[in-house]
């Protein structure tokens, strides 16, 4: 499998919500991730970010997200996904359904992915 197919294996299964377990298979052991994100920010592996994306559809009904676009850069060894996040938060009251953007930058270590990088404006 090339990196473009585990690229959109592993966003496929991170965006669904099936957690370190449904991804690792497609990252390094120690795979990192960073993000500028107030809600990420103590988030500093790959593995610690699939478990979050996961808690989402517990804290969310009507999850979705539509991809936008996903481009190879070979030489640089990196994928890159953006996206349209949507849900609507569970909780008292009211609740407002909330539509997002972002990118993750996947960069490859051989085979597998050991680094995502999410771009992405929580103060929506």
């Amino acid at each position: 499998m090339g990196m473009f197919e585990t690229a959109e294996k592993f966003f496929e299964a991170c965006e669904t919500g099936k957690g370190w377990d449904g991804c690792e298979q497609y990252c390094t052991d120690d795979a990192s991730f960073a993000a500028e994100a107030v809600a990420l920010e103590n988030i500093t592996t790959l593995g610690g970010y699939c478990d979050w994306m996961a808690a989402v559809y517990d804290r969310m009904s009507d999850v979705s997200y539509e991809l936008k676009g996903f481009a190879l850069d070979k030489p640089r060894s990196v994928v890159m996904a953006y996206g349209v996040f949507m849900g609507t938060p569970i909780g008292e009251g009211e609740q407002k359904s909330v539509s997002t953007n972002y990118v993750y930058s996947m960069e490859f270590e051989g085979d597998k992915i050991g680094h995502v990088t999410k771009i992405w404006n929580d103060t929506y």
